[in-house]
């Protein structure tokens, strides 16, 4: 199937992209096809944020959202809340002591899964093609080496390779341009960006794992508008990560937990540290009495400017959380996602109007370092660097004042830089203190598995498994020995196990594929850097609602 764009990802900026491409070519009295392939059974299944959203790229691509009653972008902020938590009390930090940048006046609480699907709806009505369910598993390319578009994986194959009896080949879809839209750390991106050494001018991409949950809590307690974040307890001081609540729609309390994945000590459990959390005595009270309606995960961009790799390439870009545009600490990144798809789409339109195809679109490059993205994201460029080197209490408070400093314009003259990956953060377990974690009580407190369950998180489970070790011996051989194999501890959705028979001899490492929630965690923080993430048959995964 031949298109002009072939969009990867049915996120805010593969969506964004398609919508602006439509537009410029209904201004311009011009056709042009457009398609966009999506891993999720449906549009928003596997989108999570947040999330707060800042709404100048949406001002710009449909100004009239406001007063569109189909739009779920509604609760407008309407106040702010910063706090820092200690074991067993909070300080709320007063709002004028923050940085204008962190203000959220004329921001918005929003599902972006749901606004994802409004987005889609108003695609399709512009004649945008949007197949969910197939999931894009190969680059292809043409015989210059130039990207020539992508091709779905096939579907209805065996654990063993062979074709099943409901067997169906995958697609090639072909495309003059090809946009890859995928969020963060995206299989073929990555390729991408290793193929044509895109990051080789840049800092290494850092990351964090967000994990959120949904709750309906009792009206008595709900604040419609207000948002709250906070950093400290239960996280350590040398440890990244903070937490929100957002009170939003009716009743609804969408309350997620951030940690940095360059964390040191990996007997440390992120899924464990938010449930933990929200046992805070100036925490618990909101969920007393509520019900916890939704659960998901989802890795977060954090290198922000210096880790952003070139954009464009010969037959494509990267838009969106594929290149990693997230503000760290304004903890917001759909607006730069979105802007940075209406940018490609502008850059492709042009080219395409003009008969080429397969070249490298430098315009997007160029709209990018111009923009007010990179402004975003420059004038935040140390805080994420600070925080790492000095920990939470000093490095928040550096951050700080360079943000003061930015805001005045008369911030740091130089840009620090990230160092190592991610995985390579881990101490040996062996000079790390083991982490005991409370049992879960059912009510305000849950396990992996129950929390899986609420994110309708379904694989076909006789298919090729997803999560591939590239040397099946180093899980026990190299992590368990070394690092108390992490993966049973970073994954929030009891993924990764090491099985052992009742005396506690011949341990094995086991993969429950079909509880993943395609976070992506286990492809940043092994250590080994031994587990590669690849799609899964199209429309597996989670399900998630109002996330």
């Amino acid at each position: 199937m031949e298109y002009d764009v072939v969009i990867v990802g049915a996120g805010p900026a593969g969506l964004a992209a398609s919508i602006r491409l439509k537009e410029l070519a209904a201004e311009n009295d011009f056709e042009i096809s457009v398609c966009v392939l999506e891993k999720g059974a449906e549009v928003g299944a596997h989108i999570l944020s947040g999330a707060v959203i800042d709404p100048i790229a949406l001002d710009e691509l449909i100004p009239d959202w406001r007063s569109d009653d189909t739009c779920p972008v509604k609760t407008e902020v309407k106040a702010d809340h910063f706090m820092v938590l200690g074991p067993s009390g909070s300080i709320r930090l007063p709002n004028f002591m923050m940085p204008p940048l962190m203000n959220n006046d004329g921001n918005y609480i929003a599902s972006l899964g749901n606004t994802c699907k409004w987005l889609a709806e108003k695609a399709e009505a512009l004649g945008v093609e949007i197949y969910p369910g197939f999931a894009a598993a190969e680059v292809l390319y043409n015989d210059d080496g130039s990207v020539k578009g992508v091709a779905t994986g096939d579907m209805g194959v065996g654990k063993n390779g062979e074709p099943k009896d409901a067997y169906m080949p995958g697609m090639e879809l072909l495309g003059k341009y090809t946009f890859f839209a995928e969020g963060v750390r995206g299989s073929l991106s990555k390729h991408i960006i290793r193929n044509f050494k895109l990051d080789a001018d840049s800092e290494p991409q850092k990351f964090g794992i967000g994990i959120k949950e949904v709750w309906e809590i009792e009206p008595a307690k709900h604040k419609k508008g207000l948002v709250q974040h906070s950093f400290g307890w239960p996280l350590g001081i040398k440890t990244g990560g903070g937490s929100f609540l957002y009170h939003f729609d009716d009743n609804l309390v969408a309350v997620g937990f951030v940690v940095h994945l360059n964390y040191s000590n990996p007997y440390l459990s992120p899924f464990d540290e938010f449930q933990r959390f929200k046992t805070h005595p100036s925490i618990r009270g909101t969920f007393e009495g509520g019900k916890r309606l939704s659960y998901g995960a989802r890795a977060i961009t954090e290198g922000g400017y210096q880790s952003v790799p070139k954009l464009s390439f010969p037959g494509g870009v990267l838009v969106g959380c594929s290149a990693g545009f997230v503000n760290v600490p304004r903890i917001k990144g759909s607006h730069n996602a979105m802007a940075t798809g209406m940018m490609a789409a502008q850059a492709a339109f042009e080219a395409i109007r003009d008969g080429r195809a397969a070249d490298e679109l430098t315009t997007y490059q160029d709209a990018y370092e111009t923009s007010h993205v990179a402004k975003d994201l420059k004038r935040v460029r140390n805080v994420k660097p600070l925080w790492s080197k000095f920990g939470t209490l000093i490095g928040i408070g550096l951050g700080g004042i360079d943000m003061w400093m930015n805001n005045l314009g008369i911030g740091l003259p130089f840009t620090l830089k990230h160092g190592k990956k991610d995985a390579d953060s881990l101490k040996p377990a062996a000079k790390c203190k083991p982490i005991a974690y409370p049992k879960p009580d059912g009510v305000i407190t849950f396990d992996k598995l129950s929390s899986v369950f609420l994110s309708s998180t379904n694989h076909e489970e006789d298919q090729p498994a997803h999560l591939r070790l590239k040397d099946e011996s180093i899980p026990i051989g190299v992590n368990l020995p070394e690092w108390a194999e992490p993966a049973q501890r970073y994954c929030p959705a009891g993924v990764y196990e090491v099985v052992t028979n009742d005396d506690g001899t011949d341990p094995r490492f086991q993969i429950n594929a079909q509880n993943c929630v395609h976070c992506k965690t286990c492809d940043i923080k092994d250590p080994s850097q031994n587990i590669n993430w690849v799609v899964p048959e199209g429309g597996g995964g989670p399900i998630y609602v109002n996330m």
